[in-house]
Order: structure tokens, then C-alpha cells, then sequence
């Protein structure tokens, strides 16, 4: 027995028809509007949804709204529908999973997108070129469509931005934010697999984008990570993400990025006996030689894989499909690069000889001591994903701040430097401070340009993104944020953020919790 029918009309441009039988919702064929029933047909228009752009943050708002006057129904019908005095509550439920279904109609259409946004008033950054003050930043589909001082091209919405600095958005490389949430809960974490090599792990697959510390990020500009697997020697493929989405698959910007290797410890590699201190040098250097053996064969076997697959194609048989091998093929063609954790002078210069030999693109991360290594680096053009800014000096020679200065001396060599907070719980929970590791390096030497490009321009050339990301330059994507002053300066807020042209909330649980015991009873 037919209920009722709902009908839905979104922003006027189409109407959405649901026919209710017995909590059986179906759709009619036709999505015209559809005339209104009469009463002899036992029907009526029981909701409404409208959707339209909100003035604050470009989003559609979508509201329902129930009219139980014009519903026609019979009183057996009405009995039914009143059935354990629930018919309110059904009612509502209806409508809540129609208004879903009803949204899903409208997002899919390209018109609903298709407007254009002016972004005005504001000093606009464009990092990969001049600072315009004020610029206009004009957007249409989530991408910049122009960036100059004047833009005459008529647009559909404005924002004023007057009094504040637009910076494109913020790339945390490498990061383990949505891998762990408390480093003390076990069931939290997801950032590491067991066995020495994995490479055909992909840890973007594993984010959870209901990670409170997403948000926590994301309220200090940081608008993408490089989502980065642990364990072993070879961990496995890294997968930029975007900070905000409903899943995997929509906030997954690129993917496989980087291949990631921890390179063996100088020190023999972190095995330690137990009351016995260090192992002797002998014994570490042993330790070391077989890891690296290892790692070279491993390397070699997948080289071998490749060149049975590619004499296939001829008249050879084909060899057994093997995972971990087959992962690894973009990257021991040169296709994508290997991002090779180390800290010790001595693990980077058999880092950047191994990569050289066997002819693979190679990203520094970690870098310690980077800085002695700098002319090192530079010659083979070798990107540093820098984290040890705030760490304390090494050894007892060394200066208070050589960990402070180590990315000046490494730009002054010609080497680009990427900032990071690093891998771990510790580092996730922490990535908000990343403009800070940056604004600490410009207060020893490094040029201010440099070190805004070491959060942006040069991690998306790094992670070979630079085309969609990094800057406020014509063509890329529209995720930059707004603040009310230099992001090198701690005092400055991030007032404003945007992915891909929608305007995303700043608020997550530490405002939540700072709102929540702000407003509490104040003692007598």
C-alpha cells in the first residue's frame, strides 16, 4: 500500500520524486517535476529540500522541511502510518535518508560547481612568484583560474580577504597523521607492518579521516601530508593526501608517490644487547654489511623480475606473479623516487652512492647531518626532507645551534630543504608546528622566501606534484588558507582555509575543549 510520495526540489533546477510504500522508497522513472496528487490519489508532498550556496563558506546548505497538511491520506492509512505512535519519528527518517540521497543527486551535477569565486583584498603569496599586495585570486572548479593585481572577468561570488596574507596550503612530508591517534593505545596504530620488507604496502589505504588530529593540523594551514608506512628496512609506497574528505578515495591525491627505505644504522643498525652497552665496532659493521647486502639483493631480484616480464613479451614464459616485486617496478625503473630515511653523515654518503650506482631518483629524509654532506648533496641534486630543527646537537662538539642553522648552510650549497615534523605519534600530534621549524631556520640564516617554499613549492616538487600544488600560480588547485599575518610568525592565526575551492572548518577538539571549559561555572 502506497504511503505517500515525497517530492524534492533542489535550488530549482530539478526535483527529486520518492513514492513511500510501506518504508519502501523507490524512484520514479522520469525526473521532471512531477504535478501535485490529489487526494484521490491517496498522495502528497510531505517534504521539501533546497539547496543553495552559503555565503560563508561556499558550501550548498541543505535544508528539508515537512508539510503534513498536504497529505492526503486516508485514516486506515494514517492508522498504519501512527502505528505505535512513532509516525513523526518515521517521518523523519525518511527524510533524513532522502535528503542524502537527494544531495548525492545534486553534487554529481557539474553545474552546481560551475560558478566562479573571486578571492580579493588580500597580500597574496603566490610562492613561485611576486607577492602582490593587494592580489585577486579568481577560482572556478576547484582550480586558480588567474592570480594578478585586477581581474575583469565577471565572477559569481566574492570574498573579501582585506587585511589578510593568502598563502597556498601547507604539505606535511613525510607525516604519520591518520596512521596514529594515541601512541599509548595500541589499537591506534597503523603506521608500521612487521618484516624487513614490504614495498607493497600502501599506507594511504590505511588513514582514517576521522583522526581528531587531522583537524588539529588543519587549523594552522596544513592542507596536505604524505602519508608514510614504518618497520623494516624497506617500509613501503607513501600516498599524498588532502587533510579533509569523507574516505580514502576523496582525499587521495597521488598515489604511489615515494618508495621509503631506512637506511641501516651506522651504529649497527639499533640491536642492542641487553646489559652489555653497544655492540663493538666489529660486530657493527658486520650487522651493517649484511643489512646492506640484503637491501642490494632485494633490489637486484626485482630488477630481475622486471626484465623476465619485459621477455615475455616475446617468446619467454612469464614468471609467477610475485607482489612485493611487482610493487616495486615504478620505482627501479625511475619512475617515482626513493625517499631514503637517514640521519648519520656516514648512512648519507652510502645512501647517495647506492642511489647513484644503481641510478635512482633519491629524496634525503631525516637529514641530521645533512648539513656536513652539503656540497655532497647538491652535486647529485639530492632534495632534504628536514626534521631534526629542533632536536638537540649530536655530539659534544657541536654548537647549540647547528640544528637550527643546518638548513642555511644546506640552501647556501644549492641544496632545496623540505621541513618536517617527522614520523610517529609524538610527530602527528605535533604537525601543527610546522611553520615554526621553519620560522626557527630563518632566525639563523635562511632567506624567509626559502623557507616558506620548504613548506610548500619545494615538498610538491619533491613529491612531483608541483603542477597541482605548492602555489598560487594559474592552473594549480585552489587549497591555500588565509591568516592575519606572516606565517613565520608565531602570533599569526590562520583565519580562513580552502581545499580545492571549498572552504573547510578550523575548529577541532582543541578549540572544542578550550569552548567547552571556557563557558564553565565560575567558583564563588
Amino acid at each position: 500500500m502506497r504511503i505517500a510520495k515525497l517530492q524534492f526540489r533542489i535550488a530549482n533546477r530539478s526535483t527529486c520524486s520518492f513514492e513511500v510504500h510501506n518504508s519502501v522508497v523507490s524512484i520514479p522513472p522520469s525526473s521532471s517535476p512531477s504535478p501535485r496528487p490529489s487526494p484521490a490519489g491517496r498522495g502528497g508532498v510531505v517534504g521539501s529540500l533546497s539547496a543553495r550556496p552559503n555565503a560563508w563558506s561556499g558550501l550548498l546548505r541543505l535544508e528539508v522541511t515537512s508539510d503534513s497538511r498536504s497529505a492526503s491520506l486516508s485514516q486506515r492509512e494514517r492508522a498504519g502510518v501512527r502505528e505505535n505512535g512513532h509516525v513523526r519519528h518515521q517521518t523523519r527518517r525518511l527524510l533524513h535518508a532522502l535528503l542524502a540521497i537527494c544531495a548525492m543527486t545534486v553534487l554529481a551535477s557539474p553545474a552546481v560547481f560551475a560558478a566562479t569565486t573571486l578571492f580579493t583584498g588580500a597580500t597574496v603569496h603566490t610562492v613561485s612568484g611576486e607577492t602582490l599586495k593587494p592580489g585577486n585570486v579568481l577560482v572556478r572548479d576547484g582550480k586558480i583560474v588567474s592570480v594578478s593585481v585586477n581581474v575583469a572577468a565577471k565572477t559569481d561570488r566574492v570574498v573579501d580577504l582585506k587585511g589578510l596574507h593568502l598563502y597556498p596550503g601547507l604539505i606535511a612530508v613525510p607525516s604519520s597523521l591518520g596512521l596514529v591517534e594515541i601512541s599509548s593505545v595500541r589499537a591506534t596504530l597503523d603506521m608500521a607492518e612487521v618484516g624487513s620488507f614490504n614495498p607493497d604496502v600502501r599506507s594511504w589505504l590505511s588513514v582514517s579521516p576521522d583522526s581528531e588530529l587531522l583537524a588539529v593540523a588543519r587549523a594552522n594551514g596544513i592542507t596536505h601530508f604524505l602519508a608514510t608506512p614504518q618497520g623494516g628496512t624497506v617500509s613501503g609506497q607513501s600516498g599524498l593526501m588532502r587533510i579533509n574528505g569523507w574516505g580514502m578515495e576523496e582525499m587521495t591525491v597521488a598515489s604511489p608517490v615515494a618508495l621509503h627505505i631506512f637506511w641501516p644504522s651506522a651504529g649497527g643498525g639499533g640491536f642492542a644487547r641487553r646489559g652489555a652497552g653497544p655492540p663493538p665496532a666489529e660486530e657493527a659493521g658486520n650487522t651493517r654489511a649484511r643489512r646492506l647486502a640484503e637491501l642490494q639483493g632485494f633490489f637486484d631480484e626485482a630488477r630481475a623480475y622486471d626484465k623476465a616480464k619485459k621477455a615475455a613479451a616475446g617468446t619467454s614464459p612469464a614468471p609467477a606473479l610475485n607482489p612485493s616485486w611487482e610493487a616495486m617496478l615504478p620505482f627501479i625503473r625511475g619512475e617515482r623516487p626513493l625517499m631514503i630515511h637517514a640521519d648519520d653523515f656516514r648512512q648519507i654518503r652510502a645512501a647517495v652512492a647506492w642511489a647513484g650506482t644503481n641510478k635512482f631518483t633519491m629524496l634525503l629524509a631525516g637529514g641530521r647531518d645533512a648539513w656536513r654532506e652539503a656540497s655532497l648533496l647538491a652535486s647529485n641534486k639530492v632534495a632534504v626532507v628536514y626534521e631534526s630543527t629542533f632536536d638537540l646537537p649530536s655530539r659534544d662538539s657541536e654548537g647549540y645551534d647547528v640544528n637550527f642553522a643546518a638548513p642555511a648552510v644546506l640552501h647556501r650549497a644549492g641544496v632545496r630543504v623540505v621541513f618536517s615534523e617527522g614520523l610517529g605519534g609524538r610527530a602527528a600530534s605535533q604537525q601543527r608546528n610546522l611553520p615554526y621549524r621553519a620560522a626557527q631556520s630563518v632566525a639563523f640564516g635562511l632567506p624567509a622566501d626559502a623557507a616558506v617554499k620548504g613548506m610548500t613549492l619545494y615538498a610538491a616538487e619533491a613529491l612531483g606534484v608541483a603542477d597541482r600544488l605548492g602555489s598560487i600560480t594559474e592552473g594549480r588547485e585552489a587549497s591555500f588558507f588565509a591568516m592575519d599575518g606572516d606565517v613565520l610568525d608565531t602570533r599569526a592565526q590562520v583565519k580562513r582555509l580552502w581545499l580545492a575551492g571549498i572552504e573547510q572548518p578550523l575548529d577541532s577538539k582543541h578549540t572544542h575543549l578550550w569552548q567547552r571549559y571556557n563557558s564553565r561555572p565560575k567558583s564563588k
